[in-house]
């Protein structure tokens, strides 16, 4: 692990800081900002800090509850959330904060007007694409306005943390100036070694939350190009959410019963089983800050195709060396087919994703993300270029 600079930790220990996330890992609707979230939280935990995230209820979950030293509180629905939040950030229901982390999914949590504690904006990547797909019409329109005009100036004097540079540009597009955008990227964790093995068929996975965004229709739409040069290929979609659906109805309606298995939301062993038998992992998605799953594949040996228009993806992959970048669905289509055809490419493009994946560690995100709470409690900005990227 790195060393934790000694003013750093002087700082951190004994301190009290509070994440506001709308969603937890246990969520349903968890997914890699939230394994984020919770791996800096306790990275801080790791250095003596006292760390609580305020999130979401959901069915299930306890409303207060502590996990390996972070302290969970859950109130609200996806939207009262905010203003829950707001509300015991005000009146010091979490206790005394010395720190906030306000992640802006979307939507900010809009602390500075409750709160004159320094603040750290945790942005894994702007939604301007996202918010007419998922929110069509007035709403949409509102929740870009929020992102986009209100709330760089909310946040006009406080740091921000983006996951890639690719997010760290977008924030500047937005008008967040200054020095005091930090990347911190996203880790990988150690390969999980299971009994499985590439699979004697073509199989191509995708792995995430099942929403509009994720643009799985694009993979299934090249398993149907593809099925009639590898009758038995499979595609094996591991997640849930609320487009499934829809994406169950549109396989049915555009490929052969059985090509396309819906695995819904698996065990965490299953998942790396599937990553290991997988030949190439498909990442179609319209949108990501950096795509912690890439990595994930990428332990196995399991190469991604992804849009090189997602941002992230341009930095968690390395183009040729760790999978491969597309523009368009007819790219992506065309790639796939040529990996399921060239084993000797897919054994280079194997290697590669090893070597890229094992250069970004959790340890070193969390000593860099420390590095900036630290700062925070400083009263210190950190810039783009102080020494804090993986």
């Amino acid at each position: 692990m790195p060393t934790t600079d000694p003013a750093d930790a002087a700082e951190l220990a004994g301190r009290h800081v509070a994440f506001f996330s709308w969603r937890d890992t246990r969520n349903p609707e968890g997914g890699g900002a939230e394994r984020y979230l919770e791996k800096m939280a306790a990275g801080l935990v790791a250095r003596g800090c006292r760390v609580t995230i305020f999130c979401v209820a959901y069915a299930g979950a306890a409303p207060d509850e502590v996990v390996d030293g972070i302290r969970f509180v859950r109130r609200g629905s996806k939207l009262s959330v905010y203003l829950l939040g707001m509300w015991a950030l005000l009146r010091r229901q979490l206790g005394p904060v010395d720190a906030v982390v306000d992640v802006q999914n979307g939507l900010p949590f809009f602390t500075p007007l409750v709160t004159r504690r320094p603040i750290v904006v945790l942005v894994h990547h702007v939604h301007r694409e996202q918010w007419p797909v998922v929110y069509p019409g007035l709403t949409g329109r509102v929740g870009w306005w929020i992102e986009s005009r209100l709330a760089p100036r909310l946040y006009r004097d406080w740091q921000y943390v983006a996951v890639s540079r690719a997010t760290r540009a977008e924030l500047r597009e937005l008008g967040v100036t200054g020095p005091r955008i930090a990347v911190v990227h996203n880790g990988s964790d150690p390969v999980v070694e299971v009994a499985a093995a590439k699979s004697p068929n073509p199989s191509i996975c995708v792995v995430g939350r099942l929403v509009p965004h994720k643009q799985v229709e694009h993979a299934i739409d090249a398993v149907a190009a593809l099925v009639g040069e590898f009758p038995d290929l499979r595609l094996r979609v591991v997640g849930s959410g609320w487009w499934e659906a829809e994406l169950r109805q549109y396989a049915a309606e555009q490929v052969a019963r059985g090509s396309v298995v819906f695995e819904g939301h698996v065990a965490e062993t299953r998942k790396q089983e599937i990553y290991e038998e997988s030949w190439v992992m498909a990442l179609p998605s319209l949108k990501e800050g950096w795509g912690l799953v890439v990595g994930e594949a990428a332990a196995h040996g399991t190469p991604t195709v992804a849009y090189a228009s997602a941002g992230g993806t341009r930095e968690s992959i390395e183009d040729g060396v760790s999978g491969v970048l597309v523009n368009t669905p007819a790219e992506l289509t065309a790639a796939l087919g040529a990996l399921l055809r060239d084993a000797d490419g897919r054994r280079v493009l194997a290697e590669g994703a090893r070597r890229h994946s094992a250069g970004y560690t959790w340890a070193h995100s969390q000593s860099a993300f420390a590095h900036v709470v630290a700062a925070a409690l400083r009263g210190e900005l950190v810039s783009d270029q102080d020494a804090v990227e993986s």
